[in-house]
């Protein structure tokens, strides 16, 4: 797919530094960046259309830096700053909205960590890809402080992108979820579905975790039969996302049905719908009766917009 990296936050082209995570006294004689997040938020420029970089190892009492990746001369750093006590309110947990902003007196005037899922699609593809990279590393690090083998406390090294355990000598490293997301078409229409707890006349294209020992090919077949009782037959690949919410990359493929009958499994998908590109076309409007798109940003409105656009190519 000639478009595939502009999918929100792929093509961002960061340097990300491998050989300074294993040379600590290069690194430690570098100028520093630091992007502080609090509760996964990113910090946010004054506009809420660029990220705030603060000169310097901020707040270094708080959170494990991580090196997220070299800016010219300098090297930019993640920080969890989430024991930060901060002005403003957050917003119970949403998956899909938080609108809430946070401040703090000792940050640059009129910036506030905002939720990314709110600031990606005004974002540079630069700065979404370290807002993507620090996000889903410091959460790795936040649910992976002892080790999967013994039990041991871990401690973090090479500049945060391991975890090792002092108890039986394991070293852990970050792990991204395979996941299959599928634009499936027969003919002119796409088949679009939604989960329980999604709000109300939100669809988009279907989607599952992969399993061990299987092909993409496969699990775009299976995830579709199973929540839909649909055939699929040939399938390829389109385009990938990185999505840390918290640690998937998605992998857009398109599907070519070889049945239409929708059949659903109620404990996988709560409804699935065959649209034609001229109600799809309507969707994307917002004069659709009763369906609104998928998210703006996410790879599922990025396929379908190719897909009417004939940009599947």
């Amino acid at each position: 797919m000639k478009i595939a990296e502009t999918v929100t936050f792929g093509g961002g082209g960061l340097d990300r530094a491998e050989d300074l995570r294993r040379h600590p006294e290069t690194l430690a004689a570098l100028p520093v960046r630091t992007l502080p997040l609090w509760r996964g938020k990113p910090l946010a420029n004054a506009a809420r259309d660029g990220l705030t970089l603060i000169d310097g190892h901020a707040f270094a009492a708080l959170g494990q830096p991580v090196l997220i990746g070299r800016d010219e001369e300098a090297v930019i750093f993640a920080r969890d700053v989430s024991a930060l006590d901060v002005d403003g309110k957050a917003d119970s947990v949403d998956a899909f909205r938080d609108g809430s902003e946070q401040t703090h007196p000792d940050l640059p005037a009129g910036t506030a960590f905002t939720d990314l899922k709110r600031l990606m699609t005004h974002l540079t593809p630069r700065d979404a890809e370290i807002a993507a990279t620090a996000r889903g590393i410091l959460e790795w690090h936040r649910t992976h402080g002892f080790c999967a083998n013994c039990g041991t406390p871990t401690e973090p090294g090479k500049a945060g992108w391991m975890r090792g355990c002092a108890g039986c000598g394991r070293m852990h490293f970050p792990r991204t979820d395979p996941v299959v997301i599928m634009l499936v078409t027969k003919g002119e229409r796409v088949l679009l579905g939604r989960s329980p707890g999604w709000p109300e006349g939100f669809f988009s294209c279907l989607a599952g975790f992969m399993e061990p020992g299987e092909t993409l090919e496969g699990a775009v077949r299976r995830e579709v039969w199973e929540e839909t009782g649909v055939r699929v037959g040939p399938v390829r690949y389109l385009s990938s996302q990185p999505w840390p919410f918290p640690a998937s990359l998605m992998l857009g493929a398109h599907g070519e049905a070889a049945t239409d009958a929708i059949e659903i499994d109620p404990e996988e998908i709560e409804e699935a719908v065959w649209l034609d590109r001229s109600e799809v076309m309507d969707v994307f409007a917002g004069t659709h009766p009763w369906i609104v798109p998928a998210r703006e940003g996410a790879i599922a409105h990025f396929l379908l917009r190719a897909w009417l656009a004939d940009r599947l190519d």
